[in-house]
């Protein structure tokens, strides 16, 4: 064959090879849109949850305490269900595992819908073990995403949380006012078949490079969902160790202001329930707005390294400012500091854990992540119970400040002598 038909043949499949890339990258992005609906839906869902629980327990005879318990028991499910559920997904795939949680929801909500009894409040809250769509989704969009735009496209289902918390808080509202706790209920269960749905419909088996399973160094090599080795084999990837361990001891002091706030807003800020919605409404926008059209720019100009160490710095002096607010306007102009570093912070440690495992671990690390969520909720109403109780709101800000600022210095030092090194 001559020169010109060989390089005509290599033009020829260097062609083909770039279609099927387009193609490729097409299929990629529509699951990812999917699965920001289905994220948006989720929320949307939980935040209508929100407004009924609260009423029907109270209703059935529950005191602070007991709803406390209450919120407790969740945490403690999803803090040992949150990993198990990781592994199942790795080991499963993208379809079954979102099928189950989102199957999970219908049940939990179907069960808040019949329950007429204290104890059926308890018995509602066991399907939150597998309700994990948001972890899911984010293994799902880790899974089809390029790195260098990782944190870019997490940031997108930050979006979604905001879309769904305004959505949720909205409609339940109303519908519970309007046809109460028992119609919202069902109308819950119908969303999440509706997310079902979409889900069986346009999420494919598997979004790993290589199928669940296979027998690579770094990968699944166990496939028992309960092994611990194999979960906490994940700490030993470079990075893995250090991130977590910040995520920790950052997440715990802003997470505990986070899980206070509902005490916080009845009795320092004495807001009636409407106004408390209009607050958590002006939330969800701020999240929208800085997750939708800051977090992205800033991924896409600056490192990992860089966004990790302001976000850090941020959520320090907000500590301080949340410590010296006397009033809800003044903590209204914290809420914009406040969120841009609690957004930064949770897209950077997510985008850099997810980084540092294999593509076949992805579900386990994001199960993990939502587990120190679930770490919060668990400790943070004891913790921030006893220091609001006993020192005050301002502890709570405090020692934010210190924590934070501690963690900022020692990571901004270790960042600079690497950097020294480096160059010498």
């Amino acid at each position: 064959m001559s020169p010109s038909g060989e390089s005509t043949e290599e033009t020829s499949k260097s062609s083909v090879s770039t279609q099927d890339n387009v193609l490729d990258q097409r299929k990629r992005m529509k699951v990812i849109n999917v699965v920001y609906i289905i994220a948006a839906l989720d929320i949307t869902w939980m935040f209508l949850q929100f407004s009924v629980t609260p009423y029907l327990a109270k209703k059935l005879g529950f005191d602070t305490l007991w709803f406390g318990y209450l919120q407790t028991m969740v945490g403690v499910i999803q803090l040992f269900g949150g990993p198990m559920f990781g592994r199942f997904a790795d080991l499963f795939g993208a379809r079954v595992a979102l099928s189950l949680a989102c199957s999970s929801t219908v049940v939990f909500f179907l069960l808040l819908a019949v329950a007429n009894h204290p104890a059926m409040l308890f018995i509602h809250k066991i399907p939150t073990v597998f309700m994990h769509v948001l972890p899911s989704s984010q293994m799902v969009v880790a899974d089809l995403s390029e790195p260098e735009k990782r944190a870019g496209a997490l940031s997108k289902l930050g979006l979604c949380f905001g879309i769904g918390m305004v959505a949720g808080s909205t409609l339940g509202g109303h519908l519970n006012t309007r046809y109460g706790e028992t119609f919202t209920a069902c109308f819950g269960a119908a969303g999440s078949t509706f997310s079902l749905l979409l889900v069986l419909k346009f999420i494919p088996k598997s979004t790993k490079v290589q199928a669940p399973g296979t027998n690579t160094e770094g990968g699944n090599k166990n496939k028992s969902v309960f092994s611990v080795g194999e979960i906490t084999r994940l700490m030993k990837f470079p990075r893995v160790t250090p991130t977590f361990l910040v995520k920790i001891i950052v997440g715990l002091p802003s997470g505990i202001f986070q899980v206070m706030f509902s005490i916080i807003a009845l009795e320092f800020f004495k807001l009636e329930p409407q106004q408390n919605g209009y607050l958590m409404a002006y939330f969800g926008i701020v999240q929208m707005v800085i997750q939708g059209g800051v977090i992205g720019r800033l991924t896409a100009r600056y490192s990992d390294k860089s966004l990790l160490l302001l976000s850090i710095g941020v959520s320090s002096f907000v500590g301080l400012a949340q410590a010296y607010m006397q009033n809800v306007f003044q903590f209204c102009i914290i809420v914009l500091p406040m969120m841009f570093s609690l957004s930064v912070f949770n897209v950077i440690t997510d985008s850099i854990l997810t980084k540092s495992v294999p593509s076949s671990d992805t579900g386990t690390m994001m199960g993990l992540c939502a587990s120190v969520q679930s770490l919060l909720r668990t400790v943070g109403p004891t913790v921030g119970g006893f220091l609001y109780v006993n020192y005050g709101i301002s502890s709570i800000g405090l020692i934010q400040f210190f924590v934070n600022i501690v963690v900022f210095v020692f990571m901004l030092q270790r960042h600079l002598r690497k950097t020294t090194e480096h160059r010498e």
